[in-house]
């Protein structure tokens, strides 16, 4: 009894001995999700569709009335955020689908067996779901310069807008990977998305803050999302970098990000539970 307690710990060291490094299992995992994904392609032009369509209709049924919302600036750069938003809220569901299919087949059940960090585990979908954004983005922004878009801020303004749809991916993400895990099903983890739908209308989607009124525009200051299409707009309309707008933006992605997170993370707890 007392050789097999004292080899217990031993084996204990080896397996966090043999393990890779944190980076590289999250590296694996993001990988694998991007493979995963890439067989299907039919799952990610959707979200690309919607947020094509957002941008052509509201750039065409508004942009007419832009000369009296915004004197002097283009109107298309105003709208182009939104796409991207409804981009990250239509495609975050790609990651929870993942961690959904591996449920069904058993694939997760295993790889909870392995000594891979639970982390890495969360975030390589994450991390695979924000890539993935960002490549639909860089989509959006290019249809959007053949429509006559020109950023103020120029190269510079269309890396900014890619790099908060990566940090915004990450936190959406983690919100499906969360509900894949709690209920394991694919239809709520699909449907569990649309449930941030109204956070990008309570905000100032179709005119700036200062044209809101009464409980609208105090629901929008509420609203971490306003300070995400302040901060992107600012970089597709403002000829220099605004620091308190971009803070707030960045801020404000960060939060998304570690509550939702959290979320995950809690939800992957209770399913090792419940086995």
């Amino acid at each position: 009894m007392a050789s097999i307690a004292q080899s217990t710990p031993v084996r204990t060291r080896d397996s966090k001995r043999n393990r890779a490094p944190f980076l590289v299992q999250v590296a694996l995992m993001v990988q694998r999700t991007l493979v995963i994904n890439l067989r299907v392609p039919a799952s990610i032009l959707p979200s690309v569709i919607i947020s094509v369509f957002f941008l052509l209709v509201y750039n065409d049924t508004l942009g007419g009335a832009s000369q009296f919302l915004l004197p002097g600036e283009n109107y298309l750069g105003f709208v182009l955020p939104f796409s991207v938003v409804s981009a990250a809220l239509s495609g975050s569901s790609l990651a929870g689908q993942t961690i959904v299919r591996d449920i069904e087949n058993g694939y997760f059940d295993k790889l909870m067996l392995t000594p891979m960090s639970r982390w890495a585990l969360l975030l390589g979908p994450m991390i695979a779901g924000a890539i993935t954004l960002a490549v639909q983005t860089a989509l959006i922004i290019a249809l959007a310069l053949v429509m006559g878009l020109r950023p103020d801020l120029g190269i510079t303004g269309v890396l900014g807008v890619i790099g908060f749809s990566l940090l915004l991916g990450v936190g959406f993400s983690g919100f499906t990977v969360g509900v894949a895990l709690l209920t394991g099903n694919a239809a709520a983890t699909g449907g569990a998305s649309f449930l941030f739908f109204p956070l990008s209308f309570l905000a100032p989607t179709f005119v700036p803050f200062e044209f809101l009124t009464g409980w609208i525009k105090t629901a929008a200051s509420l609203n971490p999302i306003t300070y995400i299409l302040e901060a992107t707009r600012s970089l597709m309309l403002d000829d220099v970098i605004q620091g308190d707008v971009m803070l707030r933006g960045i801020s404000s992605c960060i939060l998304l990000g570690v509550v939702l997170f959290s979320f995950a993370l809690f939800a992957l707890r209770q399913r090792t539970r419940r086995r």
